[in-house]
Formats: C-alpha cells, sequence, structure tokens
C-alpha cells in the first residue's frame, strides 16, 4: 500500500516562504517522478511542479515558475516543494502525487495521492 504524507503547510504572508514535505512509503520511492498539485476553493485541482526519479528534470507552472522549487532525496523517501514569494493566489490545499503514466501536467497521470496541506497567504 503506497502512502504520502505531506507537511509544512500552514498561514504566511505575502511575499513570505514555506517548504513542504511529502513522505513517501509502500514502494521503490526512486523509481517514481513525483509531482505536486494544488486546489483552491471552487477550481479545479491543478499542476504545480513535478521532478523525475533522479531529479535530473524538473517542471513547473507558468504561475510559480522563478518562485517554487521541486526536489527530492531518495535516501529519505521525501519530495520538497520550496515556495518563496507567495502571493495570496497560491493559497490552496497542496497535493503530492507519484506518477504513473501520460502526460506529467494531468491529474489522471499520477496514481497514488497524499491527503493534502493547507497553504494559506495572507495579503
Amino acid at each position: 500500500q503506497v502512502q504520502l504524507v505531506e507537511s509544512g503547510g500552514g498561514l504566511v504572508q505575502a511575499g513570505g516562504s514555506l517548504r513542504l514535505s511529502c513522505a513517501a512509503s509502500g514502494r521503490t520511492f526512486s523509481s517514481y517522478a513525483m509531482g505536486w498539485f494544488r486546489q483552491a476553493p471552487g477550481k479545479e485541482r491543478e499542476f504545480v511542479a513535478s521532478i523525475s526519479w533522479n531529479g535530473g528534470t524538473t517542471r513547473y507552472s507558468d504561475s510559480v515558475k522563478g518562485r517554487f522549487t521541486i526536489s527530492r532525496d531518495n535516501a529519505k523517501n521525501t519530495v520538497y516543494l520550496q515556495m518563496n514569494s507567495l502571493k495570496p493566489e497560491d493559497t490552496a490545499v497542496y497535493y503530492c502525487a507519484s506518477y504513473d503514466s501520460g502526460s506529467y501536467y494531468y491529474t489522471a497521470s499520477y496514481d497514488y495521492w497524499g491527503q493534502g496541506t493547507q497553504v494559506t497567504v495572507s495579503s
């Protein structure tokens, strides 16, 4: 059974930073690409960032490019999302997910999901 557990969310002022973590168990973590998605109230879940199995390839949505950084530590079975220069529009529940197949930008391409962690950015 694959488990993904996110942590690190919270309340932060605009311009501040947070680092999210996602701890994985139940499969060979280092064999799979990983992704971060977010979902704001009343909106669909959207792609934020992805990282290849070895960290060599990363992808970002245009809305976070230059502000967020995805990374991973395969020895710790953990993927991170460093979020800088946060804006109120970044407020959402953030989810990590394990990639299965298909486009990295679509939720349907990921087969396991965490429970999410709330990020709230105040103006």
